[in-house]
């Protein structure tokens, strides 16, 4: 009975705390404990039309429908998430977008750059893709990008957009639609051609695929969605929210530098900056032996500067 009352004097203290804890986060931050006003998705969220790359979406379908819905439920529920590419997107889309356009690009592929790297600019896939379009080494090298253990531009997003965008025309080309030139992106041409031929379809939306291709398109359907419209689905994230698109200076090099450490503070910012403005610069150096010509960003003044 010693230990039966105990047990219960220890849940009762637990549920008070927990009351406690409950009613001073409501008190102190109200704004936290509000529900929101409408589910983050409701199946009125799906749209009556829609397009990828100008290219329509067979709603009509049971199963592109549901194919849809659930990268909706997936991409409206992982709040946190979603919400960081809100805030990054202003950023990223303010250098995608004029080389998609100036290439002829239909804009909708921006929302393939979110999907592949959700903007982590470094992030390495387990096959070793690597930057924001996610770019094996030797297919970077086939599009024209330096990949070497100083200087890997598949980390440089200017210059890997423009390589993108070269795939995809080559891409066009062969199947003559946008849609599966994405999936293509994914699972590779050969094993796309490989299906089209067993399945006897020219259609991604026909296609039976691997989960994750059959779901790579859905994905960048509900980011576009989303992304557009993000009250719809109960994002509300201000201008000021979002994170500011960075400004910055171009400097041309064509020698060596032995410490950018060193050269950093000779420009008046420092090794983090440089590399972050920089992450195709692989090394703290850089003996560019051939003495090649490199354009470096440097930090505008007051780039740290949340005033400015």
């Amino acid at each position: 009975m010693k230990i039966l009352s105990r047990l219960l004097l220890t849940f009762t203290f637990i549920g008070l705390l927990a009351a406690g804890l409950y009613f001073f986060e409501a008190s102190t931050y109200p704004h936290k404990m509000q529900q929101p006003e409408e589910d983050f998705y409701t199946l009125s969220s799906l749209p009556e039309t829609l397009s990828f790359a100008g290219e329509p979406v067979p709603l009509d379908y049971f199963d592109v429908r549901e194919s849809l819905e659930r990268e909706l439920l997936v991409n409206s529920y992982f709040h946190s998430q979603t919400l960081r590419y809100l805030k990054l997107v202003p950023r990223y889309f303010a250098i995608i977008e004029p080389i998609l356009k100036a290439d002829t690009i239909p804009l909708d592929f921006k929302y393939l750059a979110l999907a592949e790297s959700g903007f982590n600019p470094r992030v390495i896939s387990p096959a070793g893709a690597v930057g924001i379009w996610q770019f094996m080494k030797g297919t970077a090298e086939d599009y024209g990008l330096e990949v070497t253990t100083e200087v890997d531009e598949r980390y440089h997003l200017e210059k890997a957009t423009h390589a993108f965008c070269r795939y995809m025309k080559d891409s066009f080309r062969k199947y003559g639609n946008w849609t599966l030139v994405a999936a293509s992106y994914n699972a590779g041409r050969r094993f796309i051609d490989r299906q089209l031929s067993i399945q006897r379809e020219r259609n991604y939306y026909d296609l039976l695929l691997g989960e994750e291709t059959e779901r790579y398109v859905f994905r960048i359907l509900a980011l576009k969605m989303i992304m557009e419209n993000p009250e719809a689905f109960g994002f509300r994230v201000t201008d000021e929210e979002k994170y500011p698109v960075w400004k910055t200076t171009s400097m041309d090099i064509n020698n060596a530098i032995p410490d950018f450490a060193l050269f950093a503070k000779e420009h008046g910012t420092n090794y983090k900056i440089l590399k972050i403005l920089n992450p195709w610069l692989r090394e703290s150096f850089l003996t560019n032996a051939k003495g090649k010509s490199y354009t470096i960003q440097l930090p505008d003044k007051h780039f740290r500067s949340l005033k400015n």
